[in-house]
C-alpha cells in the first residue's frame, strides 16, 4: 500500500475524492462542474491526488453471486509460533491463494483475520483443508459463514 504524504487536503479535494468514490468513471468535465471547476485544474487536482497517494486505482464491482461466487466467510487463522519470520511465511503464501478476498494481522485471540468469496460448502472445504490449513505455522482455524450481508463498502466517510 502507498503511503501518502503528509499534507491537508482542502474542501474541493475531499468533494473531489468523495464524487471519485461513488462514480469512478464521471468524466472529468461533470467532475469538474460537480466541484466548480473548470476541466484543467479539476484534471490537474485528481492527478495530484493520484501522485500523493490518495488515490490508489479505479476499480468495477462485481456482482460476486452472479459469477459463482455467492458464499462469503472469514476465517480467523491462529499460528504455532509468531515470529517476523513465520509471519513472513504465511503472508507469501497466503498473498497466493486466489479466493482470498482481504488478509488482515489482526490483534486478539487470532493472529490473522481472511475474508474469502468461494461458490458453495465444495469450495469451502477445499478452502480450508486444501489451502488454509496447509499455509505454514498455521495452528488452527475458526470460520464464520455470511448468512446475510447487511452493508459492504469500501467508500471512506470523508
Amino acid at each position: 500500500m502507498k503511503k501518502t504524504k503528509k499534507r491537508e487536503l482542502d474542501r474541493l479535494d475531499l468533494n473531489i475524492l468523495r464524487i471519485l468514490q461513488k462514480d469512478a468513471r464521471i468524466s472529468y468535465v461533470d467532475l469538474a462542474e460537480k466541484v466548480g471547476l473548470s476541466s484543467t485544474p479539476c484534471i490537474e487536482r485528481v492527478k495530484r491526488l493520484e501522485k500523493d497517494g490518495f488515490i490508489e486505482g479505479y476499480y468495477t464491482r462485481l456482482n460476486p453471486e452472479a459469477l459463482g461466487f455467492g458464499m462469503l466467510v472469514f476465517v480467523e487463522i491462529s499460528l504455532s509460533y509468531q515470529s517476523p519470520d513465520a509471519f513472513q511465511k504465511f503472508n507469501e503464501a497466503v498473498v497466493k491463494l486466489p479466493y482470498i478476498l482481504d488478509c488482515h494481522l489482526v490483534s486478539g485471540d487470532s493472529d490473522y483475520l481472511i475474508k474469502a468469496r468461494i461458490d458453495g460448502m465444495s469450495e469451502y472445504r477445499a478452502l480450508l483443508g486444501d489451502m488454509l490449513l496447509t499455509l505454514p505455522g498455521v495452528k488452527h482455524s475458526k470460520s464464520y459463514i455470511v448468512m446475510e450481508e447487511v452493508k459492504e463498502t469500501q467508500v471512506l466517510p470523508l
